[in-house]
Parts: C-alpha cells; structure tokens; sequence
C-alpha cells in the first residue's frame, strides 16, 4: 500500500469497480477530490499487489480532526473502499481493513467505523464477516457500522 502520487495517480483513478457497484461507492477521482479538500482528516491509499494497483482505500482518525468536529464522535472510519472489478475475492479489501485497523490502533484509536448500503448487492455481508457490528445509526440510506479495536479478535 501506497500513498497516491503523481507517479501513480493514473492508475488510482483508473480503477473501477464492477458496473453493478457503481451505484455503492464513489469512484476514486472523487474521494481523491475529497482528500484535496479536506487534507487534514483523509488517508488516501493505493493498495497494490507488487507494483500492480488491485485497489484504493480513504480513510479518516480523530487525530486529523480540528476545531468544532472534534469530539462529534466520528473518530476513525474507513471512508471509502474500491477494490478492482478482477481482483474482488482474492483478500484485497480483508487487507485494506486490516490496514485502517492498524492505523487507527496506531494513532490511539478504540473505535474503527464504517458505512455501507444495505441489502442484496451491496459489501454488507464482507464488513459483518470482518467484525463489524451495526450501531443502528444511518448516514442518509447507509448503516453504520463499528469495530471494537480495544479487542484483540479483531481481523484475526
């Protein structure tokens, strides 16, 4: 894993989901966007397999966060997670997780949150499978999720 560079920005943006995911997470220009944006607070990366991009992860810590958004309970999260459509199966996204996971253990974090669309089609059942336990809150139609990072289990 990578940061996103000048070097390899092309292959960053050309990574695609499949079509009929589309509809369930932004593509990779505009959460690189979004990081421009907000600089302090996103964790943009490449995930490769050697030198070949499989991948693109953002996340965000409390660590990042100023001012009145600190404390708002935010803390960590996986923002966005786009594995290629040919490499989707093979424990490329398991990776990425378990990389924010040991970020945010890093900087002190306790708590590792994500979102996602429920329903048939959508990573529900690959983020349940990784630990995390719906918080029964919604971000617009998204669920919330958590991870507990506090417990050792976590992403054996």
């Amino acid at each position: 894993m990578e940061t996103v560079s000048p070097d390899n920005f092309d292959a960053a943006i050309g990574l695609k989901v499949r079509p009929d995911q589309e509809h369930l997470v932004a593509p990779v220009v505009k959460s690189l966007a979004e990081a421009y944006v907000h600089p302090d607070v996103a964790w943009p990366r490449l995930i490769l397999d050697g030198d070949r991009p499989v991948g693109f992860l953002m996340a965000f810590f409390d660590a990042g966060l100023t001012g009145d958004d600190r404390g708002t309970g935010l803390g960590s999260g996986l923002w966005r997670l786009n594995i290629a459509a040919g490499e989707q199966g093979r424990g490329y996204g398991r990776f990425a997780v378990r990389s924010v996971v040991a970020e945010a253990r890093r900087r002190g974090g306790t708590r590792l949150t994500t979102s996602w669309y429920p329903g048939g089609g959508g990573p529900e059942g690959f983020y349940l499978r990784l630990g995390f336990r719906p918080t029964g809150e919604m971000i617009g139609d998204q669920r919330v999720g958590e991870l507990d990072l506090t417990q050792k289990s976590v992403l054996p």
